[in-house]
């Protein structure tokens, strides 16, 4: 693959805009003339809606902006990338960011695209999950590449720890997932059912289902949340809080206070924060503490010109560094409580007799339907 030095950004087949290599490693960025005209800020605290080139800072996202960074796959999709790299004869070390966006081309996550774009992997036959799943722990114990252009061409743009395809269902946009190399088999049967009790405790969730397996309890899917069924329209833009902040998700440093203040501002809507309140409560006590800021991902409606918080999603019984929460509440990760909880709320300006009220119905939820893993 040759070395890759601009990328033309794409939404809908419309030129947001180019990243040019700056310095040899930093991807600046400019909007192009008709996008200024009648688009939008695609990160609106670091990419306003301006005539000018945007520089990004070298840390902590490798000198991409981090909207364009949450395109990239990191765990899975990563591993991937990598090794058909290596398949191929290529050292993944030579190449940057501008080149890993070139392979995700059209096939990442959310709405925008890259060109030109770069192909890898080869066209594969389908398989059944439980061989998919076979193939996935293979690849994570031992130095593997059997079916990797078919685990690539499902896989290859997917972002987070576990193996996972991104495939079609009954003609909608799915996501699969198998267990990595750190899960007990049934995982599966795990995520569902805490995106079951989210959905009961009032919480937005995508459909899930629990696909039937042989070898465990069954594989976790969701319908994405990123795809309409609009063929024309059929992607939606998306950012995670991560990419707003321009910050490593890898670093522990956000606190529900700052979620809460980028959400009020961003959405303009105290409705989107007593969402978030919602979700906070349920990972306090669902003990789901992998709540970092790849997990939380807004969406832009561009028909009504807004920003909303997307559904949860990434729900389990999970830790962060040290056993805390990645994200920490009012300044609390080892072990928050009820006062922690009200006091967020009270910062943001949600009423104590709503936040209590909702508080307290999310733990008895919580209690009745995931008591056995507790």
């Amino acid at each position: 693959m040759d070395r890759i030095n601009k990328l033309d950004v794409f939404y809908r087949e419309r030129l947001v805009g180019t990243m040019a290599l700056y310095e040899r490693c930093l991807a600046a960025f400019e909007y192009s003339d008709a996008w200024l005209a009648d688009g939008f800020p695609i990160s609106p605290f670091s990419l306003p809606l301006e005539k000018k080139v945007f520089i990004p800072k070298i840390d902590p996202l490798e000198g991409l902006f981090g909207v364009f960074s949450d395109s990239l796959p990191d765990g899975w999709g990563r591993l991937l990338t990598d090794r058909l790299m290596l398949k191929n004869g290529m050292n993944p070390k030579q190449y940057g960011n501008l080149e890993r966006l070139a392979i995700v081309g059209d096939s990442g996550m959310g709405a925008l695209t890259y060109r030109p774009s770069v192909e890898l992997g080869q066209k594969s036959q389908e398989r059944s999950l439980d061989e998919i799943a076979a193939e996935c722990a293979q690849i994570l114990h031992e130095d593997y590449n059997g079916n990797l252009d078919y685990l690539f061409e499902k896989g290859g743009s997917s972002g987070g720890a576990r193996p996972k395809i991104l495939t079609k269902v009954d003609g909608e946009d799915w996501i699969i997932k198998f267990p990595s190399s750190e899960d007990y088999e049934n995982i599966g049967a795990e995520e569902y059912d805490y995106a079951m009790c989210a959905k009961e405790c009032g919480i937005e969730m995508m459909p899930v289902r629990l696909f039937p397996s042989e070898r465990c309890e069954g594989y976790f899917g969701t319908k994405r949340f990123d795809r309409l069924s609009d063929e024309e329209n059929g992607r939606i833009h998306m950012v995670t809080a991560a990419g707003l902040l321009e910050t490593s998700h890898r670093i522990p440093n956000m606190d529900y206070h700052l979620l809460m203040r980028l959400t009020l501002q961003l959405t303009n809507s105290m409705e989107e924060c007593e969402k978030l309140f919602r979700r906070m409560c349920f990972n306090v006590f669902a003990h789901n503490r992998d709540d970092h800021s790849k997990n939380f991902t807004f969406l832009y409606k561009e028909e009504e010109q807004r920003w909303v918080l997307s559904p949860a999603y990434d729900l389990t019984y999970s830790y962060s560094i040290g056993g805390e929460h990645a994200t920490t509440v009012n300044g609390n990760g080892v072990n928050p409580g009820m006062a922690d909880l009200l006091a967020v709320a009270k910062e943001i300006g949600i009423q104590g007799a709503t936040a209590r009220r909702v508080a307290s119905q999310v733990n008895e939820c919580v209690e009745e339907r995931l008591r056995k893993y507790m």
